[in-house]
C-alpha cells in the first residue's frame, strides 16, 4: 500500500464544496468556550459536507487566529451564522420542521446507536458547554436527546470528540457515502 499525496486525495476546492449537495446536518454550538473545540468542529462539518453551523453565546466566531488554527479553512468552506440567543435558532429550526436533537446525558436520552436516521428528515445537533453542558432549556425543546453510550469511569468526552462521533453515526446512517 502506498500512502496517498494531497493531490491523489480528489479534494475538493472551495467552490465545488459550496456548491456539492450537502449532507442534512444542522450542528449548533452553544456556548462552547475553547476556539480549538470550535476550529475542531469546524473541520469535521467540512469533512461530512455538513449544512450549515449556527455559534452561539459565548462561542467565538471567525475570523480568529486559533480557530483557523485547528479549522485549517474550514471557516471558509463551511456555512456558519452566528445567533446570540440559542433559543432564537431552536426556535426557527422548529419553524422550519428540523428535528431538533441535543447530545446531552439525561433522563430518557436515547443511546445513539439505537437511534434510527429517517429518510428526507433534516437533523440540528446541539452540542453545549464543556462543563455544564447543553441548556436544559434547549432539553426541554429538543424532539429527541441522544447519548453516546460510554463504559468507562469518566463518562465525559471532549465535545469536538462527541461532534465528530455523533455526525458520523449520522453520516453513515444517511447512507451518503457512494
Amino acid at each position: 500500500m502506498k500512502k496517498l499525496i494531497l493531490e491523489e486525495l480528489n479534494r475538493k476546492n472551495i467552490d465545488e464544496f459550496k456548491q456539492a449537495e450537502k449532507t442534512p446536518i444542522i450542528v449548533v454550538l452553544d456556548d462552547i468556550r475553547s476556539l480549538h473545540n470550535i476550529g475542531s468542529f469546524f473541520r469535521t462539518c467540512d469533512a461530512f459536507l455538513v449544512e450549515k453551523i449556527y455559534l452561539c453565546g459565548i462561542t467565538a466566531a471567525p475570523p480568529n487566529k486559533e480557530i483557523h488554527k485547528t479549522a485549517l479553512g474550514a471557516t471558509d468552506t463551511v456555512e456558519w451564522e452566528y445567533v446570540k440567543e440559542v433559543m432564537d435558532v431552536v426556535q426557527q429550526l422548529k419553524t422550519d420542521k428540523v428535528q431538533v436533537i441535543s447530545i446531552e446525558q439525561v433522563e430518557g436520552s436515547v443511546m445513539l446507536n439505537d437511534f434510527n436516521v429517517q429518510p428526507g428528515e433534516k437533523y440540528a445537533l446541539f452540542f453545549g458547554n464543556e462543563v455544564k453542558g447543553v441548556q436544559q432549556q434547549v432539553v426541554d425543546n429538543s424532539d429527541v436527546v441522544i447519548e453516546i453510550p460510554q463504559l468507562g469511569t469518566k463518562h465525559s468526552l471532549n465535545v469536538s470528540v462527541s461532534g465528530g462521533i455523533v455526525i458520523w453515526d449520522f453520516f453513515q446512517k444517511m447512507q451518503v457515502l457512494p
